[in-house]
């Protein structure tokens, strides 16, 4: 980094900073302005929101090192663009009908309150532990790759570069997120997505301009690191199930490479969840004026959700391929450990490649594209634990609140979530394998209120009495996972060897995370359905146009005017796009 990199960084956080006064100046005091803008979202800013959250320390760190490391294969995940179609044709009409601030007040409009406080609390809790956990490492991993040897001595301590990107990256984020809401989120998300995708663009473009195009890319990698394919078919179809210990845990695979029924099965109920139902990515939606808007918006965000392929995949790969032709030996010298590619380190291919690859200048606004990302994944994060805290649970408590103590509400929970946050980063930099370990967290959580929001939508039988039993059965499964993983996972003492072979906790700590994921899907589905089955049905006032078998001819109509062909090419467009990828990328 030198002078002209930072006058880009600072013009950018300038811009950044201007913009969220004028939003915030905009702003009234009100609860539906500050949880959800008023409603008065448009499609570009619902999409680029929707995307710019989404973009954090998994793609900046995970999405990038799994491309220096496996090639295409993470892809998969990136490639589930079709998922946004879902949430745009599928339930938007719903939510834009039933007027909600949270994914757990559609619940309790669908069910009962209980649902709601339920949801409420795992989605509070998985929001601590995860989204909050990975943003702060992915912050850490950059300024220390970037700037190891940044250090400020406070006298009573010493702050090395992972505290201090830690720390500017919340309180920098907070400080907009606390006094704008998500008007001032949405509108840094806009700004951040075109600094973003512009800044990644160029890491790709002068990556393969100093490997010598794309040519010697796929000659360097070799068929094995561009076969998306790879982790779902086998060879010849000749492969036969068997368990193959890899690193300690047992799992079932197809090829001995990836799990390929993981990914075929278990990968769309995670990302179904994530994109239609999670409130982190959904209020974006909930924010738009009206279903048009909103289906949009979600149409967009797919367009944009192809990107992450070209932009961290690929300059994933372009790091390996520099790396292991010799041409950038200072990149060979940071990935080789004793002949081989060092997965840990593979994890700052991408800021390795910003530090290496990329002229003065250049180099700064892709700096500004990286704190972008981190900054506007821990914007969605803060937005959605306060909009959750207030709506659901301080509202109820105080049902004769004013709107201003709403939004005052709304503005003390962020800061405690940006406290919380840097609490958090003595546990983070201390346990770096937490990160990968965290990534299995929303596997385990997921499924049951995937159950509840799909099966809900479409069958009007169930009741409240099986979306209680599913939830509280499948987050049971999920946390009896979670407590026999986590003293393995971070080392505890009298488990650094794991439980005695053989034994049952031995089994399901070494059941691969996407199948047992599979499994609470699976427990929790058959629960839903037989509940509700033996107990009464609901009231049908109740699901007026809140299941596909509840909604009325003017429903349908107002659903129908609010597409046209122009919604339908978009996504095919989106539909092609991801055909082709999946057949140039076979190797």
């Amino acid at each position: 980094m030198v002078w002209l990199d930072w006058l880009m960084v600072g013009l950018y956080f300038a811009l950044l900073l201007g913009l969220a006064w004028w939003v915030i100046r905009k702003g009234k005091d009100t609860a539906d302005d500050y949880f959800l803008a008023g409603r008065n979202l448009g499609w570009f800013l619902v999409g680029a929101s929707i995307f710019a959250s989404n973009i954090g320390s998994e793609h900046l760190v995970g999405l990038a090192g799994s491309g220096c490391t496996d090639g295409v294969a993470m892809a998969h995940y990136e490639l589930h663009a079709w998922c946004l179609l879902v949430l745009g044709w599928v339930l938007v009409p719903f939510y834009a009908r039933s007027l909600v601030f949270t994914m757990p007040e559609f619940l309790e409009r669908r069910y009962n309150a209980t649902a709601r406080w339920v949801l409420s609390i795992i989605s509070l809790v998985a929001y601590v532990l995860t989204k909050i956990a990975v943003g702060i490492f992915a912050g850490g991993v950059v300024f220390a790759t970037l700037l190891p040897e940044l250090r400020v001595d406070l006298g009573f301590a010493a702050l090395n570069s992972f505290w201090i990107g830690s720390i500017a990256v919340i309180v920098l984020t907070g400080l907009y997120t606390i006094l704008g809401g998500l008007r001032a989120v949405a509108y840094a998300d806009a700004l951040q997505t075109v600094v973003l995708v512009f800044g990644s663009f160029l890491v790709t473009v002068f990556g393969l301009r100093l490997l010598g195009g794309w040519g010697v890319l796929r000659e360097v990698c070799g068929s094995e690191m561009f076969n998306l394919w790879k982790p779902l078919v086998p060879e010849g179809m000749e492969g036969t199930w068997a368990p193959v210990k890899e690193s300690g845990r047992i799992a079932w695979y197809f090829n001995g490479n990836y799990p390929w029924l993981g990914m075929l099965f278990c990968a769309p109920i995670i990302g179904l969840w994530y994109w239609c139902t999670d409130q982190y990515i959904v209020q974006r939606a909930l924010g738009a004026p009206n279903e048009q808007q909103a289906r949009r918006g979600s149409i967009f965000a797919a367009f944009l959700k192809l990107l992450p392929v070209f932009i961290f995949i690929i300059p994933g790969m372009i790091c390996f391929a520099l790396a292991k032709s010799g041409k950038v030996e200072a990149l060979q010298q940071a990935l080789y450990a004793e002949g081989a590619i060092n997965v840990e380190r593979a994890q700052a291919a991408f800021p390795l490649m910003v530090q290496h690859a990329l002229p003065a200048g250049v180099r700064g606004i892709v700096v500004a594209g990286l704190l972008s990302a981190l900054m506007s994944s821990l914007a969605g994060v803060f937005n959605a634990s306060s909009t959750l805290f207030t709506m659901d649970f301080y509202q109820k408590f105080r049902p004769t609140a004013s709107q201003h103590q709403l939004v005052w509400i709304g503005r003390v929970a962020t800061t405690g979530m940006v406290l919380i946050g840097l609490a958090w980063i003595p546990v983070i930099q201390g346990a770096q394998g937490l990160y990968h370990y965290l990534q299995g967290v929303q596997g385990y959580l997921a499924p049951p209120i995937f159950v509840v929001f799909f099966f809900g939508v479409f069958f009007k039988r169930l009741n409240h009495k099986g979306c209680l039993a599913a939830l509280v059965v499948g987050f049971a499964l999920g946390v009896f996972r979670l407590g026999v993983d986590t003293p393995v996972a971070l080392k505890l003492a009298g488990f650094e060897h794991g439980y005695a072979e053989g034994s049952l906790l031995w089994m399901v700590n070494n059941v691969y995370f996407q199948y047992y994921s599979l499994f609470i899907f699976l427990v929790s589905a058959a629960v839903m359905v037989v509940v509700s089955l033996m107990t009464e049905a609901p009231d049908a006032a109740r699901l007026h146009g809140l299941t596909y078998g509840t909604i009325t001819d003017e429903h349908r109509q107002a659903s129908r005017g609010s597409w046209d062909w122009r919604d339908v090419a978009a996504s095919a467009v989106v539909l092609i796009i991801i055909l082709c990828a999946y057949l140039y990328f076979n190797g």
